[in-house]
């Protein structure tokens, strides 16, 4: 058997092509095969079949979808035997299929590889491989069924790991210096995404990597005049940056030096490293003030056991690097050659997130290499890093992450080393390249009561229970809120609980009382596409708590497959929480924000 998803949905058995029947059942077939060898519930398949309120014979149907697609896939199947394609499972459906079978799991499969030929520093491998994974793309995906079914989140994910994987092809290509490698499929990529702003700044730059710098600027410019006319904005820094390289004529075709992508000039680990090396104990301070979460790291510690790398994501204030931090004190026992930390600034504003080349020189001088026998370029120094570690048993904390790309070169290859990544984004890239995530909410209201108390005192918390409860409250639980508040209420001792609450009572629906949540959260929202910064604005004038895509296309003005995307970009961001598929609910901090955003903003949004 062969199926297709990766344009029209097909299959063959053979040399034949299949009848798959009606686009619902085709629907069906798609999402079985997006998740093949999982079992997929019977409630996701009615939310994908039927995007508004399924009939009462719903379940019918599916079983019918399901019965014809058995008999389909395997013909000579007796009556009611459960078969091998479509096995019987309870409150849900399978579909049985090899990666040689299915386009989508070659793609992955291959894309799997390239992520790990790029993290251990092959970037000419990679691009290969990225190139022949985007090879099974074939045409729009899902063809042939339901518009509002391919306009699901369940297969603009698939659409996001595919447009994912031409980034880190074209990447790849322009590190390796073949940067011809990737550039039919980044066209093709950039022709099914017509206004996918970092998509097209790739293609930009392997254009004039390519010699093609005249077409390289008329790709800028068609680019240009189709983010005025369809969005109303103009090019955003990453493809401004490209534009501007490629009139500098900073973009070359090969790297300087090397003649492969795969090769490096790196010393040799025996002749980098001393005679003698203190193991390095990089952690900062444990947290002083951390109360409770200890589901939380008995959670971080089980996926740190099962898995190299762990990403700990959540929104801004809600507590990440603390609680990395104080579990990571309290496992360093564990790992005797030491542990490495660097803040990669991925969040702060008015300053560049750290690269790789900086955050690897850091950790090779701590590993003890001296600065003259540092090499030059990322290949290389991540290649002399992983040897230094590959006989080790360290700790690696990454804080701070911005996305994938930042983080691949930063991580050990060792079976003995682990790596916990904090983020506000949820870096998809990072957990199909297999890291285990964690998202971390806000405390618990008890857990975020005790953190108060030990900030302004068991004594003070005690004496006005009901104000600290309504502080935490105002505050959404918040570690960093928390703080702000108990700062204040510290510089005036002899201040009530009472007043203090009463001043974030007055102050509600704004950041007034709380300026340095403010700024963090700024620093999450001013590294988002306009697109998306502009869907966070006008969220705040949603007055329900629950969010859907119509709710993003109402308020936008876009139609409901460009809001779903956009939607699922916010909460990748950790800006929005998504506690069922596509409804999402917005933090009523971030709601403040939001709203204050929108009313600066008026002239540009409107009053929709």
């Amino acid at each position: 058997m062969r199926f297709e998803v990766l344009g029209p949905v097909r299959a063959w058995c053979g040399e034949r092509e299949l009848d798959l029947g009606f686009p619902q059942q085709r629907a069906l077939l798609a999402l079985l095969l997006a998740h093949a060898g999982r079992t997929v519930p019977t409630t996701e398949i009615l939310d994908v079949l039927w995007a508004e309120r399924p009939p009462a014979s719903a379940p019918n149907v599916i079983r019918r979808y399901v019965g014809a697609l058995r008999r389909l896939l395997e013909p000579g199947l007796p009556p009611r035997a459960p078969g091998g394609r479509l096995p019987r499972r309870t409150g849900g459906h399978l579909l049985e299929a090899t990666t040689d079978e299915v386009d989508l799991l070659r793609f992955r499969e291959l894309t799997r590889q390239g992520k790990r030929a790029a993290a251990t520093g092959r970037s000419e491998t990679a691009a290969r491989l990225f190139t022949r994974a985007l090879g099974e793309w074939s045409g729009p995906l899902a063809m042939g069924i339901p518009e509002p079914v391919r306009a699901h989140v369940q297969f603009t994910a698939v659409q996001r790991e595919l447009l994912d994987t031409a980034r880190l092809a074209a990447d790849a290509a322009l590190l390796s210096g073949h940067a011809e490698q990737v550039l039919p499929a980044l066209r093709h990529a950039t022709a099914h995404e017509p206004l996918d702003e970092p998509l097209h700044a790739r293609l930009v730059l392997v254009l004039a990597a390519c010699g093609l710098q005249a077409e390289a600027l008329r790709t800028y410019e068609d680019i240009r005049r189709r983010l005025a006319a369809d969005l109303s904005l103009t090019p955003g820094p990453e493809l401004t940056a490209a534009h501007t390289r490629v009139l500098r004529q900073e973009v070359r075709g090969a790297r300087a030096g090397h003649g492969r992508g795969d090769a490096g000039a790196a010393p040799s680990a025996e002749s980098a490293m001393p005679g003698s090396v203190v193991p390095p104990a990089l952690l900062p301070p444990e947290p002083g003030v951390l109360a409770g979460r200890e589901a939380e790291s008995e959670a971080l510690s089980a996926l740190a056991g099962t898995s190299d790398v762990v990403v700990v994501g959540g929104m801004a204030g809600v507590g990440k690097s603390a609680l990395v931090g104080r579990w990571a004190h309290r496992v360093a026992p564990r790992f005797p050659d030491g542990q490495l930390y660097v803040n990669l600034r991925g969040s702060e504003v008015g300053r560049a997130a750290v690269e790789p080349v900086d955050a690897l020189r850091v950790m090779l001088a701590a590993l003890g290499v001296s600065a003259r026998r540092v090499p030059d370029g990322v290949a290389a120094r991540a290649g002399l890093y992983r040897t230094l570690l590959a006989e080790r048993r360290v700790l690696v904390v990454l804080d701070d992450a911005v996305d994938t790309e930042q983080l691949l070169p930063l991580l050990p290859a060792a079976p003995g080393c682990r790596t916990v990544v904090t983020s506000r984004n949820a870096l998809p890239g990072l957990v199909a390249e297999g890291a285990r995530p964690l998202r971390l909410e806000p405390p618990s209201a008890a857990d975020a009561y005790a953190i108060l108390a030990l900030l302004v005192g068991p004594g003070r918390s005690a004496a006005e229970p009901a104000a600290v409860d309504e502080i935490v409250a105002l505050c959404g639980r918040l570690p960093l809120a928390l703080t702000v508040v108990a700062a204040r209420a510290d510089g005036d001792p002899g201040l009530p609980l009472a007043s203090v609450a009463a001043e974030l009572r007055a102050r509600h629906g704004t950041l007034d009382a709380l300026p340095a949540l403010r700024a963090a959260f700024l620093g999450s929202y001013r590294r988002l596409p306009d697109d998306s910064a502009r869907l966070l604005r006008l969220l705040s004038r949603h007055p329900g708590p629950l969010i859907t895509p119509a709710t993003a296309a109402s308020l936008t003005g876009l139609p409901v497959r460009r809001s779903r995307i956009l939607l699922g970009h916010l909460a990748e961001s950790h800006l929005l929480a998504e506690p069922t598929p596509s409804r999402y609910t917005l933090h009523h901090l971030l709601r403040a924000l939001a709203g204050e955003l929108v009313d600066e903003l008026d002239g540009t949004d409107g009053t929709q």
